[in-house]
């Protein structure tokens, strides 16, 4: 669209429309991401996606402003990373090169920030006036994990990184099909760069199916109320999700908060990585100041500024602000960002980005922790706040085809006044990511998973206890690779106001002839016969130990979450029930 034509496009103002046509409009428009959201689970190839979601969905206005997202987006997918991708693609393009039947895709570090396996793929959205021509009214956005892009590893995520160019094939916003036809010379590309053509391509196809699913339900929508009244009600409702945010700022007593805590270490070099966020709150406005986090890393612990630093102040933001409602662009218009160039979370476009998402729950958690003092009754203790990312990877004994096995962790989180810490759950990234289930796994991979359950004592103590993690150990049935990412457990999810630290995750290899060894960070051979026990941490406690009611101690010693050493050591229980 010109210029020319933009200006002689309806105006928001131009339209005024009663409230309740503006919630018919808010609500279709989330029921139109759900919809894509459950018509990708149902048509996705690999349990990566179809079981564990690694995907969001979201829909934009043509500037690249957020309108909605599905109710059970991975989170830190649509934080920021869906307005970059859109506005690189309004850069490189321009908006009358963006035609109707074009699907454009970008994994870009540049633009997203994260790692090469997140790919965003998006469809323009026109609509017609009577008597005019296509009108461009926002664009229809799936990101997802694509399982592999190449690289020096299967799954393309290694722990030796130390530049992007080792990660992966990048595609700079460039267009998968054009006006409805696809790029063959794109597609051959995507094939011969990736170990496992026959799922991904089956994934794409998923991810393709829901942008034009979700483009043409909205072109529709607009259709039917006209290009005018679509856009007043989106101003309307970014409007009054902005008003929401500033009335809960405003409840927060102005000041400058501040939170310390550290990463482990970078996973190829020592040493820990220190963290120091400052959050001020003035009048209606919030900034978050992340200038004082560790320098970019010669390590795949990076990421960018869209997919790190602003996803980072969006979703702590969003958690303890305004954790109610649905995100769009007005929520976040209160928030501002002060971030220099070259942190871990807003590194250069060459640095490894492999495991972007180590550092960002820490990060979050920090944020709410610094306004502890100036809402003691709503921030949480922390949450264990890693995604403890356990990989598997090798040949099959019968056929010898290549397989690989993505998964990680549910823990604890935090406890807040009046209430115990829930979970085990996924992280503060995650949203409603689901755990792929044991039958699906042992069904496909040449692994057994001999045990799973809560573990004991995870939780923080306090008067109100931390969520518990989980303990899962596994016999591997053929020899394979095995990649872990473990966080937090120099910094393990904090206790508050009296309440104690929770105990961090470990990841344990008990070899076949007897002997163990630790596997926080690291990339190791497995024999058959080999066992895995990975161990997720909890979340801190709240409140002093002592305070907890007798009543309580024993039921959680009963139901196997405290034991009874802990009950007498920590709470001060000597006598104990069995019933």
């Amino acid at each position: 669209m010109t210029a020319a034509s933009e200006a002689a496009a309806p105006r928001a103002a131009d339209a005024a429309l009663d409230p309740v046509t503006v919630e018919v409009i808010r609500r279709r428009l989330v029921a139109i991401a759900d919809e894509v959201d459950v018509n990708i689970t149902r048509t996705a190839f690999s349990p990566y996606i179809y079981e564990y979601k690694d995907y969001a969905v979201g829909i934009v206005d043509h500037r690249g402003d957020l309108i909605c997202q599905c109710t059970a987006a991975m989170p830190v997918f649509v934080a920021d990373v869906m307005r970059a991708a859109i506005q690189d693609g309004l850069d490189l393009y321009g908006p009358d090169d963006l035609a109707e039947g074009d699907i454009i895709i970008t994994n870009y570090a540049g633009t997203i920030g994260q790692h090469l396996n997140n790919v965003a793929m998006y469809t323009p959205i026109h609509a017609r006036e009577s008597g005019g021509g296509p009108v461009l009214v926002g664009f229809m956005v799936v990101v997802m994990h694509w399982i592999d892009v190449g690289g020096r590893d299967i799954g393309s995520t290694s722990k030796f990184a130390t530049d992007i160019f080792q990660e992966g094939i990048q595609f700079r916003t460039v267009k998968l099909r054009a006006r409805g036809e696809p790029v063959r010379e794109i597609y051959r590309m995507i094939e011969h760069n990736t170990r496992f053509p026959v799922e991904m391509m089956g994934d794409i196809n998923s991810q393709i199916g829901g942008c034009l699913m979700g483009r043409d339900e909205v072109a529709s929508l607009v259709g039917r109320y006209g290009v005018a009244s679509f856009r007043a009600a989106l101003e309307t409702i970014w409007n009054q999700s902005e008003a929401a945010s500033r009335a809960a700022i405003r409840a927060i007593p102005d000041g400058t908060y501040t939170a310390e805590g550290v990463l482990d270490d970078d996973g190829l070099n020592p040493g820990s990585l220190p963290c120091r966020i400052t959050v001020t709150v003035r009048d209606d406005e919030m900034t978050i100041d992340l200038s004082e986090l560790a320098r970019e890393v010669n390590a795949p612990m990076n990421c960018g500024r869209s997919g790190g630093g602003e996803t980072v102040s969006r979703l702590a933001f969003r958690y303890l602000i305004v954790p109610e409602g649905d995100a769009n662009e007005g929520t976040f218009r209160p928030l501002k960002l002060v971030l220099p160039d070259g942190t871990i979370v807003s590194a250069r476009p060459t640095a490894a980005m492999g495991s972007y998402n180590s550092a960002l729950p820490t990060l979050i958690d920090l944020v709410i922790r610094a306004l502890g003092p100036a809402l003691p009754d709503r921030v949480a203790a922390g949450h264990y706040g890693t995604f403890s990312t356990l990989a598997f990877a090798g040949r099959r004994p019968d056929s010898g085809t290549l397989w690989q096995c993505h998964d990680s962790g549910f823990g604890g989180w935090g406890a807040l006044s009046g209430q115990d810490g829930p979970g085990p759950f996924r992280t503060m990234c995650h949203g409603d990511t689901r755990m792929i289930p044991i039958e699906v796994h042992e069904a496909s991979y040449p692994f057994m998973i001999e045990s799973f359950g809560l573990r004991t004592d995870s939780g923080g103590a306090g008067e109100f206890r931390g969520g518990l993690g989980l303990t899962r150990r596994y016999l591997m049935l053929a020899a394979c690779r095995m990649s872990t990412r473990f966080e937090r457990t120099q910094c393990p999810a904090w206790g508050l106001h009296g309440g104690l630290d929770a105990e961090p995750g470990n990841v344990v290899i008990e070899a076949a002839d007897g002997s163990t060894r630790t596997a926080l960070k690291d990339a190791v051979q497995l024999k058959a016969g080999d066992r895995v026990r990975i161990e997720t941490g909890g979340g801190g406690g709240f409140g002093d130990p002592c305070r907890r009611s007798r009543e309580r101690v024993h039921d959680d010693v009963r139901k196997g979450y405290v034991s009874e050493a802990a009950a007498r050591k920590i709470y001060g229980l000597n006598h104990l029930s069995k019933t």
